[in-house]
């Protein structure tokens, strides 16, 4: 069976989303604790995080869509899979988009439990990660045919 072609507006799209949300993000990098935790500083991250990850993951599972046989039930199987099929490396998949799908989960199902202090400091430590696969997702849609896709 073949595989369906993976769609490139709509990995672009949901890129475009991410992009916009990590710039946002962005001006949270240089900015004291104190100072984050003023305001609609917190309120702001959270929205912007939750975009991204939620891109993210809508990313995975497009692509998962398109392998015949595969079928994710879960945003941690969504990263096994790509793991597995060198969409990101194996060792990515399993140490950070593992912890992003669990986030992902804490923000739409545990939402009043996260802190200022724990959004702050993701956006201080974690961000580069998506920006990681972010650049995993460029390499896949230059050379699909390396992974076994073709594009429309």
């Amino acid at each position: 069976m073949k595989k369906i072609p993976l769609n490139r507006e709509v990995i672009l799209d949901r890129i475009r989303i991410i992009e916009k949300s990590l710039s946002k993000l962005a001006r949270f990098k240089d900015m004291s604790l104190e100072d984050f935790k003023s305001g609609e500083n917190f309120a702001i991250a959270e929205h912007y995080l939750r975009r991204t990850l939620e891109a993210v993951f809508d990313i995975g599972n497009h692509i998962i869509s398109r392998i015949p046989g595969e079928k994710a039930s879960s945003y941690r199987e969504i990263a096994i899979i790509l793991g597995r099929y060198n969409i990101v490396s194996e060792e990515f998949a399993r140490d950070k988009l593992v912890r992003m799908a669990g986030y992902r989960n804490r923000l739409i199902h545990f939402y009043s439990e996260i802190t200022e202090e724990e959004m702050y400091n993701i956006i201080q430590a974690n961000l580069l990660d998506i920006e990681e696969f972010i650049s995993a997702l460029k390499i896949l849609l230059e050379k699909p045919e390396k992974y076994g896709f073709s594009i429309i």
